[in-house]
């Protein structure tokens, strides 16, 4: 008999993650560890190629490394325990273990789309105003965007995780997903959560239009900049500086507004899964590939790194 429980009690959470196929344990171990190992050692990377060039202590660069900071971060609070569940026969967690993994999970989440946003005005400054880039975007304006990014994210994730918090579960939980989503835990919960809901599409909805609506005006005015150019090499230039961000964006927006349009049903499961591995694991692995492959700077840094280390050897 299952027997009512509150956010105090022992109420226990199963991921089933990806135990619909079992044959395929091991291989996605395997493929996910690797995926993880490349995440860690890029953004700690993309951090460090940072902080030892003085070239690269730019606003532009300030933002990114602190995007790879929260790219290795949130990662690092899915990866480690999807993959525990991968080679374990027992894959529960503890309500407490369940509410902290989606607490720092949101509070990141959150904080790089606002990073995302503060990028794309950097760019426009950069494009736009670039006489006046330096003094625009200066120390303490920049310090004050990521703390802002940062404040948002833990003020998003904490009103959540509260209002979580005042539910009630029943003793032994199963989540159809590989880690702890808040709209999972809802729709276990045995309590009303019309309030939680509308928190939850409150939040979303005003981070989601905030930040695109940043970054769609930014590159609104870039792109009415660069056509203004005479000079196609000038138009080229200035199209490359964007390339980056933009492939970051396409791929982290694009992967949460498909999430969204997936219709909620027991099929599309399977598909919710796939994309949230997507931007949960894949997403932060990629980031730093992306800023170092099509920057010159950060791959100079990065060479010129390992020729010293070896030679030194």
């Amino acid at each position: 008999m299952l027997v009512l429980q509150t956010n105090k009690s022992g109420a226990v959470f199963t991921l089933l993650g990806f135990s619909d196929y079992p044959k395929l344990q091991v291989p996605l171990f395997l493929i996910f560890m690797g995926i993880y190992s490349i995440t860690v050692v890029g953004n700690i990377g993309m951090i460090v190629t940072i902080k030892i060039n003085p070239k690269l202590h730019t606003p532009m660069y300030f933002f990114l490394s602190h995007l790879s900071f929260v790219d290795f971060c949130y990662s690092s609070i899915i990866a480690p325990k999807m993959l525990a569940n991968l080679i374990a026969r027992d894959r529960s967690i503890s309500f407490s273990g369940c509410i902290a993994q989606y607490f720092f999970f949101c509070t990141f989440v959150v904080t790089e789309g606002f990073l995302l946003a503060a990028m794309a005005y950097d760019r426009f400054v950069a494009i736009c105003n670039p006489l006046l880039y330096t003094v625009t975007l200066s120390q303490k304006l920049c310090a004050m965007l990521v703390v802002g990014s940062y404040s948002w994210g833990v003020a998003c994730s904490l009103t959540l995780t509260c209002s979580t918090l005042q539910l009630s579960f029943y003793d032994f939980n199963i989540i159809d997903h590989f880690f702890c989503e808040l709209s999972s835990l809802l729709s276990l919960s045995c309590s009303d959560t019309s309030i939680n809901q509308l928190l939850l599409f409150i939040f979303a909805i005003f981070t989601a239009i905030g930040t695109l609506l940043i970054i769609l005006l930014s590159y609104l005015f870039i792109v009415v900049t660069i056509l203004k150019m005479h000079s196609a090499s000038s138009r080229r230039k200035a199209f490359s500086t964007c390339a980056s961000h933009l492939t970051a964006i396409t791929i982290f927006y694009g992967t949460i507004l498909f999430l969204y349009c997936v219709p909620n049903s027991k099929n599309s499961r399977h598909t919710v899964k796939v994309a949230s591995v997507f931007y949960t694991v894949v997403i932060p692995m990629l980031n730093p590939l992306v800023y170092s492959l099509r920057n010159k700077d950060v791959k100079d840094t990065v060479c010129k790194f390992i020729n010293t280390k070896l030679f030194s050897y």
